[in-house]
């Protein structure tokens, strides 16, 4: 399971740029709007410590990372959902990520055009999300209006899912219609279920990409801060990027110079890393792994996915006939350097069906083929 992750936002705020570096897969990029007509699609593997410990204890075969999939879907615009730009043709892409990450301005610079003239990222997002709640009310409008229509027809069980859905789309039509995502609305477990075939954009957990300068990410910027505020308002996050750095990071080979340009910022991580933990937040993900001779390997899951489940992400043969899995820490392998002495101090451990797989956990599963 890769993450998917959307980049939005609206014309000329960096998203091509911030797109290429993260994924190190060039995007056309230019001082004026609608540069982007279909969307790049950028997949990279993330760099992880525990991966790279792993591989180096093991000295596999094959390293093999987690990835995620970057889609830089074009600029959208005020009126957007009506059609303006290039309107509904980029709306139908954010329904098909996991995630969407809104980049936003925070720098100032005369040379590079704003769709709005002026610098002012808090109303930039205000714009993106009446776009993307107008969007979503049109959908609503039309699902309400079949759900209502197929009621006369349907027996009892048929009716009472229809109704629940009919509840769910009341619910969430006042906050589309006051311009507020449907996420922000409380529903009952029956509601979302009933929900979910509808795809609402505004549904989907959203992150903001604070886009500053070098000076900004070195010293601080106060336009980053007002939407980090706004993301914590939310429930959300707000994650700074400096594009030019992070492009100069992607250009860089080896682990070593990239961690010695880092240093010499006075960064703790690249931006990319911010970016990936802070959507595996929002989405509740975690990662294990697998190792051995032939490969050592880092798997994505749900947090809170039970031993079966996480096999079933490596073939679902593993999860269908699941037996047992061999599982230790990675801490406990830094603490006692091989599996050998981890089995000495009894900490590897063999689980069952019910096991909840905990975030860097080192697994290997056994099964009925």
């Amino acid at each position: 399971m890769a993450l998917n992750c959307g980049i939005v936002g609206l014309p000329n705020v960096g998203k091509s740029t911030i797109f290429s570096a993260l994924s190190s897969a060039p995007a056309e990029a230019a001082n004026y709007p609608f540069c982007t007509i279909q969307p790049n699609v950028g997949i990279v593997g993330l760099e992880d410590e525990r991966l790279t410990t792993l591989s180096r204890l093991f000295a596999p075969q094959r390293v093999i990372p987690a990835t995620v999939e970057f889609v830089d879907i074009a600029g959208l615009v005020k009126g957007a959902s009506k059609g303006e730009g290039l309107g509904n043709q980029f709306l139908a892409h954010i329904r098909e990520v996991g995630v969407i990450a809104q980049v936003v301005r925070c720098f100032e610079d005369p040379d590079i055009i704003h769709v709005h003239n002026r610098v002012d990222p808090l109303s930039d997002m205000e714009t993106i999300a009446i776009e993307l709640a107008l969007a979503d009310l049109d959908t609503l409008t039309k699902r309400q209006e079949r759900a209502e229509r197929s009621l006369k027809g349907q027996n009892k069980t048929e009716q009472k899912v229809t109704e629940t859905l009919l509840v769910g789309l009341d619910k969430i039509s006042g906050a589309l219609q006051a311009g507020r995502a449907a996420r922000e609305v409380p529903l009952e477990e029956e509601e979302k279920a009933a929900l979910y075939d509808c795809h609402f954009i505004t549904m989907k957990p959203q992150l903001y990409v604070c886009n500053v300068d070098e000076a900004g990410v070195l010293g601080g910027s106060p336009l980053a801060k007002a939407v980090q505020e706004r993301a914590r308002a939310e429930g959300s996050e707000g994650v700074i990027i400096c594009g030019k750095f992070e492009a100069e990071l992607a250009g860089l080979e080896s682990t070593e110079e990239k961690a010695a340009f880092l240093q010499d910022l006075g960064l703790a991580e690249s931006g990319l890393s911010a970016l990936v933990r802070a959507a595996y937040r929002l989405l509740g993900l975690a990662t294990f792994f697998t190792a051995g001779a032939d490969e050592c390997r880092a798997w994505t899951i749900h947090a809170g996915d039970k031993a079966p489940k996480a096999a079933g992400t490596i073939h679902t043969d593993f999860e269908k006939g699941f037996i047992k899995a061999e599982v230790y820490a990675y801490e406990d392998l830094l603490r006692y350097g091989s599996e050998v002495k981890i089995k000495e101090a009894g900490k590897y451990r063999i689980e069952g069906k019910d096991y909840v797989v905990r975030d860097g956990d080192v697994m290997f599963f056994r099964f009925n083929p």
